[in-house]
């Protein structure tokens, strides 16, 4: 089976392939399909977001489409950055910004706990197959430590451990991970036929 990722992250495109390879998927990336349509993520939810980017790519590009939405959600701001994990800094901030602004804002603050929700959706061009949503708990560090992953993976330890995900490596990040969950969810549920 070939499916098109409506991703242009390198990282996330990588932690795909990984996980749905050894299932006999073949993932696609956008670059390969000769690009894909820039969509707006402007839904309140995850599962807005991702079926949105799902159903356009998938009617842009004429085939199978998988597309997520994920991101941090912190007890103590009120399940923020949430959505606008990748904004919550401005437009154009890096990881760092968006760690540092988040480090701000839980400075004084008695709890760190919070979770990475993803929500993944499968979309034909006749329109939505089905979503799945997954969450890996745990709690934020109070500085960024280890140099794997990307976004604010060097500042989330999962519950069970002592290292952050940027330490921990990708196979262990892939067991625990949101989007790791969210897809053997989403395989389980048969999405993916």
């Amino acid at each position: 089976m070939k499916i098109l990722a409506a991703t242009n992250n390198a990282h996330k495109l990588e932690e795909l392939k990984e996980i749905l390879g050894p299932q006999g998927i073949e993932v696609i990336s956008g670059k390969e399909a000769g690009g894909i349509p820039e969509v707006i993520e402007d839904k309140d939810t995850f599962e807005g977001n991702a079926s949105k980017k799902a159903i356009e790519t998938a009617q842009a590009k004429n085939m199978l489409v998988f597309s997520d939405d994920s991101g941090l959600c912190v007890d103590a701001l009120d399940g923020r950055p949430g959505v606008y994990s990748a904004r919550y800094a401005g437009e154009n901030a890096t990881d760092a910004d968006r760690m540092n602004k988040l480090l701000g804002e839980l400075e004084g603050k008695e709890t760190r706990a919070a979770k990475f929700v993803c929500t993944i959706a499968l979309a034909t061009p006749e329109g939505l197959i089905g979503t799945a949503t997954g969450e890996c708990h745990g709690t934020i560090a109070s500085a960024p430590q280890g140099n794997d992953g990307f976004g604010y993976d060097p500042l989330f330890i999962p519950d069970g451990y002592d290292k952050t995900f940027a330490e921990l490596g990708e196979e262990v990040k892939n067991k625990l991970s949101h989007r790791g969950h969210a897809l053997k969810k989403a395989i389980s549920q048969g999405l993916f036929k």
